[in-house]
């Protein structure tokens, strides 16, 4: 069975569950201009943070890495994520559990 949803229609903010309780967890996040994310991690988390549209300095560890729509970041979850938004802005993150090794 396949599950399809249309992004924009979630609405809530920042944060809105796109598959509840499904894996790997999906989440669109969106901020608007000025908004920030406080700092926190994603323990056992593969994170893949796909900007949409707008622009955001996505500051992972204190260090700024300045994403624009269609940008793609990937990172490990134990690293501290503080996202902040410069315009309006829609993204689609994926936490993906950790394979165990």
């Amino acid at each position: 069975m396949a599950e399809i949803e249309h992004l924009p229609d979630f609405e809530a903010t920042p944060h809105a569950n796109v598959f509840p309780d499904a894996e790997p967890k999906t989440i669109r996040l969106a901020l608007e201009a000025g908004d920030r994310v406080d700092p926190h991690t994603h323990p056992g988390r593969d994170v893949v943070f796909h900007l949409i549209d707008g622009a955001i300095d996505l500051e992972l560890d204190g260090e700024r890495h300045s994403l624009e729509a269609g940008d793609v970041a990937r990172f490990d979850g134990e690293r501290e994520i503080s996202p902040v938004a410069r315009e309006p802005s829609t993204a689609l993150v994926v936490l993906a559990a950790r394979a165990s090794e």
